[in-house]
Protein backbone atom coordinates (compact mmCIF):
# COMPACT_ATOMS: atom_id res chain seq x y z
CA UNK A 1 0.00 0.00 0.00
CA UNK A 2 2.72 2.17 0.65
CA UNK A 3 5.00 1.49 -2.28
CA UNK A 4 1.73 2.38 -4.55
CA UNK A 5 0.83 5.44 -2.34
CA UNK A 6 4.26 7.42 -3.44
CA UNK A 7 3.43 6.04 -6.76
CA UNK A 8 0.28 8.25 -6.55
CA UNK A 9 1.82 11.77 -7.34
CA UNK A 10 4.69 10.87 -10.35
CA UNK A 11 1.01 9.37 -12.27
CA UNK A 12 -0.53 12.34 -11.34
CA UNK A 13 2.77 14.66 -12.46
CA UNK A 14 2.73 12.30 -16.03
CA UNK A 15 -1.23 12.68 -16.57
CA UNK A 16 -0.23 16.10 -16.64
CA UNK A 17 2.48 16.12 -18.37
CA UNK A 18 0.41 13.69 -20.91
CA UNK A 19 -2.42 16.57 -21.26
CA UNK A 20 -0.19 19.34 -21.78
CA UNK A 21 1.68 17.15 -24.60
CA UNK A 22 -1.42 16.03 -26.57
CA UNK A 23 -3.53 19.77 -26.19
CA UNK A 24 -1.85 20.85 -29.15
CA UNK A 25 -2.35 17.90 -31.37
CA UNK A 26 -6.15 17.83 -30.12
CA UNK A 27 -6.65 21.85 -30.79
CA UNK A 28 -5.56 21.42 -34.28
CA UNK A 29 -7.86 18.86 -35.55
CA UNK A 30 -11.04 20.44 -33.88
CA UNK A 31 -9.55 23.63 -34.90
CA UNK A 32 -9.71 22.50 -38.44
CA UNK A 33 -13.15 21.92 -38.98
CA UNK A 34 -13.95 25.76 -37.71
CA UNK A 35 -14.77 29.04 -39.71
CA UNK A 36 -11.93 31.41 -39.75
CA UNK A 37 -13.68 33.54 -36.88
CA UNK A 38 -14.25 30.26 -34.45
CA UNK A 39 -10.52 28.96 -34.56
CA UNK A 40 -9.53 31.17 -31.61
CA UNK A 41 -13.30 31.01 -29.35
CA UNK A 42 -12.23 28.89 -26.64
CA UNK A 43 -15.93 27.81 -26.06
CA UNK A 44 -15.73 25.87 -29.94
CA UNK A 45 -12.01 24.69 -28.70
CA UNK A 46 -13.44 20.93 -28.39
CA UNK A 47 -16.78 21.52 -30.47
CA UNK A 48 -16.55 19.90 -34.43
CA UNK A 49 -17.51 22.71 -36.87
CA UNK A 50 -18.93 22.25 -40.44
CA UNK A 51 -16.27 24.43 -41.72
CA UNK A 52 -13.45 21.53 -42.92
CA UNK A 53 -14.69 21.43 -46.27
CA UNK A 54 -14.59 24.99 -46.84
CA UNK A 55 -11.20 25.44 -44.99
CA UNK A 56 -9.91 22.48 -47.65
CA UNK A 57 -10.98 24.32 -50.60
CA UNK A 58 -9.29 28.00 -49.41
CA UNK A 59 -6.12 25.92 -49.05
CA UNK A 60 -6.82 23.81 -52.45
CA UNK A 61 -7.00 27.38 -54.29
CA UNK A 62 -4.55 28.89 -52.86
CA UNK A 63 -1.60 26.25 -53.34
CA UNK A 64 -1.17 23.16 -55.22
CA UNK A 65 -1.54 21.38 -51.47
CA UNK A 66 -1.42 17.64 -52.90
CA UNK A 67 1.51 18.58 -55.03
CA UNK A 68 3.58 19.79 -52.06
CA UNK A 69 2.39 17.20 -49.80
CA UNK A 70 3.82 14.92 -52.06
CA UNK A 71 7.10 16.42 -51.88
CA UNK A 72 7.12 16.09 -48.38
CA UNK A 73 6.56 12.39 -48.49
CA UNK A 74 9.05 11.97 -51.37
CA UNK A 75 11.80 13.75 -50.24
CA UNK A 76 11.63 12.54 -46.48
CA UNK A 77 10.63 9.09 -48.01
CA UNK A 78 14.06 8.46 -50.35
CA UNK A 79 16.66 10.67 -47.39
CA UNK A 80 15.07 8.06 -44.54
CA UNK A 81 15.94 5.10 -46.64
CA UNK A 82 19.41 6.52 -47.77
CA UNK A 83 20.00 7.49 -44.54
CA UNK A 84 18.88 3.54 -43.21
CA UNK A 85 21.02 2.15 -46.05
CA UNK A 86 24.38 4.58 -45.96
CA UNK A 87 24.43 5.26 -41.78
CA UNK A 88 24.03 1.71 -41.64
CA UNK A 89 26.97 -0.15 -43.47
CA UNK A 90 29.01 3.02 -42.16
CA UNK A 91 28.29 1.75 -38.27
CA UNK A 92 28.76 -1.76 -38.88
CA UNK A 93 31.93 -0.86 -40.69
CA UNK A 94 33.26 1.39 -37.72
CA UNK A 95 31.68 -1.48 -35.63
CA UNK A 96 33.33 -4.72 -36.79
CA UNK A 97 36.17 -3.88 -39.63
CA UNK A 98 39.91 -3.10 -37.75
CA UNK A 99 41.56 -0.89 -40.40
CA UNK A 100 44.06 1.78 -39.74
CA UNK A 101 42.97 4.66 -38.75
CA UNK A 102 39.78 4.15 -38.35
CA UNK A 103 39.04 6.15 -34.26
CA UNK A 104 40.78 8.50 -35.39
CA UNK A 105 38.69 8.87 -38.44
CA UNK A 106 35.33 8.35 -36.08
CA UNK A 107 36.70 11.09 -34.08
CA UNK A 108 37.07 13.32 -36.99
CA UNK A 109 33.01 12.59 -37.78
CA UNK A 110 31.51 12.42 -34.67
CA UNK A 111 33.84 15.90 -34.39
CA UNK A 112 32.29 17.22 -37.11
CA UNK A 113 28.90 17.69 -35.43
CA UNK A 114 29.87 20.54 -33.75
CA UNK A 115 29.99 22.19 -36.82
CA UNK A 116 27.44 24.66 -37.42
CA UNK A 117 25.33 24.25 -40.46
CA UNK A 118 24.86 27.66 -41.45
CA UNK A 119 28.77 27.40 -41.91
CA UNK A 120 28.12 24.77 -44.45
CA UNK A 121 25.09 26.45 -46.17
CA UNK A 122 27.21 28.39 -49.09
CA UNK A 123 29.76 26.35 -49.94
CA UNK A 124 26.45 23.66 -50.33
CA UNK A 125 24.67 25.86 -52.08
CA UNK A 126 27.88 26.53 -55.04
CA UNK A 127 28.21 22.89 -55.32
CA UNK A 128 24.36 21.76 -56.03
CA UNK A 129 24.75 24.99 -58.08
CA UNK A 130 26.91 23.30 -60.43
CA UNK A 131 25.72 20.50 -60.36
CA UNK A 132 22.37 21.73 -61.39
CA UNK A 133 20.38 20.81 -58.76
CA UNK A 134 18.58 24.06 -57.66
CA UNK A 135 15.21 23.90 -57.42
CA UNK A 136 15.05 20.36 -56.96
CA UNK A 137 14.08 17.32 -54.77
CA UNK A 138 17.60 15.91 -54.97
CA UNK A 139 19.24 19.06 -53.79
CA UNK A 140 17.59 18.36 -50.30
CA UNK A 141 17.97 14.62 -50.18
CA UNK A 142 21.84 14.10 -51.05
CA UNK A 143 23.54 16.46 -48.50
CA UNK A 144 22.18 14.47 -45.16
CA UNK A 145 22.73 11.07 -46.49
CA UNK A 146 25.91 10.56 -44.78
CA UNK A 147 24.29 11.64 -41.04
CA UNK A 148 26.75 11.31 -38.64
CA UNK A 149 23.79 10.92 -35.71
CA UNK A 150 23.11 8.39 -37.76
CA UNK A 151 26.40 6.33 -38.12
CA UNK A 152 27.26 6.91 -34.28
CA UNK A 153 23.31 5.65 -33.27
CA UNK A 154 23.98 2.66 -35.27
CA UNK A 155 27.46 1.93 -34.50
CA UNK A 156 26.63 1.53 -31.29
CA UNK A 157 24.01 -0.53 -31.62
CA UNK A 158 26.30 -2.94 -33.95
CA UNK A 159 29.14 -3.12 -31.58
CA UNK A 160 27.08 -5.32 -29.28
CA UNK A 161 26.46 -7.95 -32.24
CA UNK A 162 28.65 -11.46 -31.94
CA UNK A 163 31.61 -11.19 -33.71
CA UNK A 164 31.29 -15.13 -33.53
CA UNK A 165 28.19 -15.76 -35.67
CA UNK A 166 30.15 -12.95 -38.43
CA UNK A 167 33.39 -15.08 -38.67
CA UNK A 168 31.22 -18.28 -38.68
CA UNK A 169 29.06 -16.89 -41.51
CA UNK A 170 32.63 -16.03 -43.22
CA UNK A 171 33.64 -19.80 -42.88
CA UNK A 172 30.82 -20.90 -44.13
CA UNK A 173 31.10 -18.97 -47.27
CA UNK A 174 28.83 -16.08 -47.21
CA UNK A 175 30.35 -12.12 -48.38
CA UNK A 176 29.88 -9.20 -46.44
CA UNK A 177 26.79 -7.59 -48.19
CA UNK A 178 25.04 -10.95 -47.35
CA UNK A 179 26.06 -10.86 -43.87
CA UNK A 180 25.02 -7.50 -43.61
CA UNK A 181 22.07 -7.52 -45.19
CA UNK A 182 20.51 -11.34 -44.26
CA UNK A 183 21.83 -12.12 -40.70
CA UNK A 184 23.15 -8.69 -39.39
CA UNK A 185 20.36 -6.44 -40.68
CA UNK A 186 16.99 -8.55 -39.37
CA UNK A 187 18.54 -8.63 -35.97
CA UNK A 188 18.81 -4.80 -35.42
CA UNK A 189 14.96 -3.75 -36.75
CA UNK A 190 14.61 -1.79 -33.35
CA UNK A 191 17.88 0.10 -34.31
CA UNK A 192 16.78 0.75 -37.91
CA UNK A 193 13.31 2.06 -36.40
CA UNK A 194 14.93 4.59 -34.34
CA UNK A 195 17.30 5.82 -36.75
CA UNK A 196 14.09 6.15 -39.45
CA UNK A 197 11.68 7.54 -37.52
CA UNK A 198 13.99 10.37 -36.50
CA UNK A 199 15.42 11.17 -39.50
CA UNK A 200 11.51 10.59 -41.32
CA UNK A 201 10.63 13.52 -39.31
CA UNK A 202 13.41 15.59 -39.20
CA UNK A 203 13.04 15.76 -42.53
CA UNK A 204 9.64 16.20 -42.85
CA UNK A 205 10.10 19.56 -40.48
CA UNK A 206 13.15 20.74 -42.49
CA UNK A 207 12.52 24.45 -43.23
CA UNK A 208 15.80 26.33 -44.05
CA UNK A 209 17.45 24.70 -46.53
CA UNK A 210 14.39 23.71 -48.52
CA UNK A 211 13.77 27.67 -47.86
CA UNK A 212 17.10 28.22 -50.11
CA UNK A 213 17.25 25.31 -52.54
CA UNK A 214 13.92 25.20 -53.96
CA UNK A 215 12.39 28.86 -55.51
CA UNK A 216 9.25 27.48 -57.20
CA UNK A 217 5.77 26.77 -55.29
CA UNK A 218 5.28 23.32 -57.15
CA UNK A 219 8.37 22.01 -55.67
CA UNK A 220 7.88 23.14 -51.98
CA UNK A 221 7.64 21.10 -48.99
CA UNK A 222 4.91 21.35 -46.52
CA UNK A 223 6.50 23.60 -43.99
CA UNK A 224 7.44 25.94 -46.64
CA UNK A 225 3.54 26.47 -47.68
CA UNK A 226 2.47 26.64 -44.18
CA UNK A 227 5.25 29.90 -43.78
CA UNK A 228 3.87 31.27 -46.67
CA UNK A 229 0.32 31.25 -45.40
CA UNK A 230 0.92 33.53 -42.58
CA UNK A 231 3.64 35.62 -43.88
CA UNK A 232 3.06 39.83 -42.79
CA UNK A 233 1.19 42.49 -43.85
CA UNK A 234 -1.20 39.17 -45.77
CA UNK A 235 -5.05 38.30 -44.86
CA UNK A 236 -4.22 34.56 -42.83
CA UNK A 237 -7.10 32.91 -43.27
CA UNK A 238 -6.57 30.41 -40.22
CA UNK A 239 -9.08 27.86 -41.28
CA UNK A 240 -7.21 27.21 -43.97
CA UNK A 241 -3.39 27.05 -42.22
CA UNK A 242 -4.98 24.67 -39.38
CA UNK A 243 -6.24 22.10 -42.28
CA UNK A 244 -2.52 22.26 -43.59
CA UNK A 245 -1.29 21.76 -40.33
CA UNK A 246 -3.21 18.67 -40.23
CA UNK A 247 -1.98 17.12 -43.39
CA UNK A 248 1.44 17.90 -42.10
CA UNK A 249 0.83 16.18 -38.77
CA UNK A 250 -0.86 12.77 -40.12
CA UNK A 251 1.85 11.36 -41.93
CA UNK A 252 4.24 11.52 -38.44
CA UNK A 253 1.48 10.36 -36.25
CA UNK A 254 0.85 7.47 -38.50
CA UNK A 255 4.82 6.52 -38.72
CA UNK A 256 5.24 6.80 -34.86
CA UNK A 257 2.08 4.74 -33.89
CA UNK A 258 3.14 1.70 -36.29
CA UNK A 259 6.74 2.02 -35.25
CA UNK A 260 6.49 3.03 -31.61
CA UNK A 261 7.24 0.05 -29.81
CA UNK A 262 10.59 -0.65 -31.68
CA UNK A 263 11.56 2.91 -31.87
CA UNK A 264 10.96 2.53 -28.15
CA UNK A 265 13.00 -0.27 -27.93
CA UNK A 266 15.74 0.81 -29.84
CA UNK A 267 16.36 4.20 -27.96
CA UNK A 268 16.37 1.80 -24.82
CA UNK A 269 19.16 -0.68 -25.76
CA UNK A 270 21.21 2.34 -27.24
CA UNK A 271 20.88 4.33 -24.26
CA UNK A 272 22.05 1.20 -22.27
CA UNK A 273 24.59 0.05 -24.91
CA UNK A 274 25.98 3.55 -24.84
Amino acid sequence: MDKEKNLVIPYIILCIIAIISVFPFIWTFFAATHSNAQVFKLRDTFVLGKSFSDNLAALQGSYPIWRNMWNSIFISSVYTLGILIIDAMAGFAFAKYKFKGREILFFVCVASMFIPQQVTMVPLFIQLAKFNLINNSFAIILPGLANIFGVFLMRQHFASFPDELIEASRIDGAGDLRIFFTIVVPTMKPAFASLGILSFVNQWGNFMWPLIVLNSTEKFTMPLVLSLMVQPGMVVNYGAVVVGAVFALVPVLILFLIFQRSFISGMLSGAIKG
